[in-house]
């Protein structure tokens, strides 16, 4: 190959190495700070709903619903739920995950996802409004259930969500789960899928 051309093969190289890089380091948190407009403070919100049925079967399915409305004079950032969680932890040293799912979720809150584990966020929140996350879940393991719930002002921490009496805003859903699951029959219209207890 001539020296010239050679030269210019490796120029070219580099200049898209060096593009690769920068690249890189900007997708890999090169960048602005994900919190840099997170306003900072406390805001007051209210859980007005918070619904799931303490008694289910396996294969039944069941709505989780938790509402929360800002009482605040100012806009919550990003209002947020964080679900701990829908498994269990087993203690079995031969289990490669010792996570083991106690509901399958069928549906998580509509718009709700995020790069954090567990938690969904809906958004600001103007003063007054309500936003509802809900849940569609499914129990797959029969026995008693626990599930805790906290709601945050935002994402990174540097806003958060406080009761009206400057406590932490979350709480617990417990249960159980029978092993029975639902019978399911056609109705009599040959469309309608009716389930029994």
């Amino acid at each position: 190959m001539p020296a010239r051309a050679a030269a210019t093969g490796r120029r070219l190289l580099a200049a898209c190495a060096l593009g690769a890089a920068v690249a890189f380091a900007a997708g890999c948190g090169g960048g602005e700070r994900q919190d840099a407009h997170e306003p900072s403070g406390d805001f007051k919100v209210e859980v007005v709903q918070a619904s799931f049925p303490a008694r289910q079967a396996v294969a039944r399915r069941a709505s989780m619903v938790i509402a929360v409305k800002n009482v605040d004079s100012r806009t919550v950032p990003n209002v947020a739920v964080t679900v701990d969680s829908f498994d269990r932890r087993k203690s079995d040293p031969t289990l490669a995950d010792p996570e083991r799912p106690v509901f399958i979720v069928n549906r998580p809150p509509a718009g709700g996802d995020t790069a954090y584990v567990n938690t969904y966020a809906l958004g600001a929140l103007a003063p007054g409004q309500v936003k509802r996350f809900e849940w569609s879940v499914t129990p797959v393991q029969p026995g008693p259930f626990k599930i805790a719930y906290r709601v945050a002002a935002g994402l990174n921490g540097k806003a958060r969500a406080v009761r009206p009496d400057g406590g932490e805003v979350g709480g617990t859903f417990t249960g159980e789960i029978v092993g029975k699951a639902p019978k399911a029959k056609v109705a009599d219209d040959g469309k309608t899928v009716v389930t029994e207890p």
